[in-house]
């Protein structure tokens, strides 16, 4: 599969972005999807992920209550709402699919297979 993240950019504190992330090639809803980043000098960390039916997400406690991942399997695309950002946010945001056959979602970088090329998000304060 392969991945394609948008919709990074210079937004306010406070402000809101959605990005999103298209999938071509394999079956897109065979895969859990995950986002992380990472901020200049950082680890690539977890933000969250989603399930193949998009029943059921799972976020870095960082950004719980502000961020919501949501899905649309019909449209091969995953999405990342990010509201209330904070300086702490900015950072080049990945998207990545894990295509095992597992059932629990996971923070773990080596446990998903593809991943996009990122996109930029800088949020000013």
């Amino acid at each position: 599969v392969q991945l394609q993240a948008s919709g990074g950019g210079l937004v306010q504190a406070g402000g809101s972005l959605r990005l999103s992330c298209a999938a071509s090639g394999r079956t897109f809803s065979r895969y859990i999807m995950g986002w992380f980043r990472q901020a200049p000098g950082k680890e690539r960390e977890f933000v969250g992920a989603i399930i193949r039916s998009g029943a059921s997400t799972s976020y870095a406690d960082s950004v719980k209550g502000r961020f919501t991942i949501s899905r649309d399997n019909a449209k091969n695309t995953v999405y990342l709402q990010m509201d209330s950002l904070k300086p702490e946010d900015t950072a080049v945001y990945y998207c990545a699919a894990d295509g095992s056959a597992r059932t629990v979602l996971s923070g773990i970088r080596s446990r998903y297979d593809y991943w996009g090329q990122g996109t930029k998000v800088t949020v000013s304060s």
